[in-house]
């Protein structure tokens, strides 16, 4: 298989990140499978996509479901042919402190965060291993080590890493790598959201944390589309099992 007619798989690709990924994999020149809970959303990406003279397919699917999971993988390998490549990025927050956390937050976002992907990369191994050739990016936070008022979504950002890694050893033989990339603070739609939860303005709350990082600004979702671009090309064949922080400086 040609790197020029590889397919590759991004969850939560509607906005933010993700789109900015979809868009960043189908310049490399992937045909793209753009993912998100409701498929009309994904049109914006797609469009973008196309005009610039790229191939990608829209799909609406829920990745905490597993008949939804198989169903959109067999779409995609029906329409856009086997996918090699797949980046994890679906995610949700219900951030609360622990004594205000419902059980109901808990699960949705260990549904999204850890059971998705567990079932996006099940589904997606087979052509893999197949292939003999794969590209796995789960997409982790600098959460994971630890966040007031986000105990569910810290966690399941840390175990993604432990995921990440046991893809990488379990996987490697079929010439498959697996990494992780752990933003920092990135200025998105979710960014925004926990701004409203603590009450300040989102340009304030971007420019009071830009002076906590070392670049001096935060990142914007092509900074991680960059980094991932590269864990999904053939220079990365040796990268594997990394948990790569991408947050404008050093993380304690």
């Amino acid at each position: 298989m040609s790197e020029s007619t590889r397919v590759a798989v991004v969850t939560g690709a509607a906005r933010g990140i993700g789109a900015a990924t979809a868009m960043r994999l189908a310049k490399d020149g992937n045909a793209v499978a753009v993912l998100d809970l409701d498929e009309g959303a994904c049109a914006g990406t797609v469009d973008a996509i196309t005009a610039a003279g790229g191939r990608a397919l829209a799909v609406g699917v829920d990745v905490s479901d597993e008949a939804q999971v198989q169903a959109a993988v067999t779409r995609i390998a029906e329409e856009l042919g086997a996918p090699v490549i797949l980046v994890n990025n679906a995610g949700i927050i219900r951030d609360n402190l622990i004594f205000k956390m419902t059980t109901a937050d808990w699960d949705a976002v260990m549904g999204v965060h850890l059971r998705g992907a567990f079932l996006m990369v099940r589904e997606c191994q087979k052509y893999m291993t197949q292939e003999k050739y794969g590209r796995i990016v789960n997409l982790s936070s600098s959460s994971a080590q630890g966040n007031r008022g986000q105990a569910n979504y810290s966690a399941a950002k840390a175990g993604l890493q432990g995921f990440t890694k046991t893809l990488a050893i379990e996987l490697g033989r079929f010439g498959v790598t697996a990494n992780a990339v752990a933003p920092g603070f990135i200025q998105t739609d979710m960014t925004a959201a926990t701004a409203e939860r603590i009450g300040m303005p989102f340009d304030e709350f971007i420019a009071a944390t830009a002076k906590t990082i070392p670049v001096a600004r935060v990142g914007q979702p092509d900074d991680i589309a960059a980094t991932i671009s590269f864990l999904c090309s053939e220079e990365a064949g040796f990268v594997s099992g990394q948990v790569i922080y991408v947050a404008g400086g050093p993380l304690d």
